[in-house]
């Protein structure tokens, strides 16, 4: 076999992912160990259904190999993720795109529980989003344009009642949870 004349940049050998991914094979490396590091646990029950807590040999000699290996498999996940992470970029113009499009449709909830709020009807409301939220996602999909959930719903004389507070309605940072925290 020929040998290569300049050597590759990690994940550039072997890699069946697509050209574009910027970390296919530590990813989906992480993915194939964590598969295997949920498959350890099997070992373990298996001996214990058939031993009753008896504490026997086959009970050690799976021990000495499923604990050790698990906690390896565990580490090595836990490197590799790391790697990752830290070469990490972040485009927040596609993540604030993203948002964009998808924002409108998760905050319906909010905007028919706003207008029951403001003494309005919730299966009118309910209906009447629906059927604003089918337009627009005809629009995204059929299309390809833009979601324009949030302008039809400004338009629309039934959602006056709400016109004020629906910026708050549909503030990104309210559908977030603790995720900030369990990051940090």
């Amino acid at each position: 076999m020929k040998e290569l004349e300049e050597p590759f940049e990690k994940d550039q050998i072997g890699s069946s992912a697509m050209p574009y991914k910027r970390n296919p094979m530590r990813s989906e490396r992480c993915c194939a160990l964590g598969r295997h590091l949920m498959t350890l646990i099997q070992d373990p029950l298996m001996t214990h259904s058939v031993q009753w807590m008896e504490r026997t040999l086959d009970d050690s000699a799976n021990r000495r190999l499923c604990l050790p290996e698990a906690f390896l498999t565990a580490d090595v996940i836990l490197n590799t993720l790391q790697n990752i992470t830290e070469g990490m970029v972040v485009y927040p113009k596609v993540i604030q795109r993203h948002i964009d499009q998808e924002l409108p449709f998760m905050a319906t909830e909010n905007i028919i529980m706003a207008m029951v709020k403001a003494g309005g009807n919730r299966q009118t409301c309910h209906e009447k989003i629906r059927q604003l939220s089918h337009q627009a996602a005809r629009i995204v999909k059929e299309e390809g344009g833009e979601n324009d959930l949030v302008a039809r719903i400004r338009s629309d004389p039934y959602f006056t009642p709400i016109l004020p507070t629906l910026d708050s309605l549909l503030d990104a940072s309210t559908f977030i949870g603790r995720s900030p925290q369990q990051v940090s």
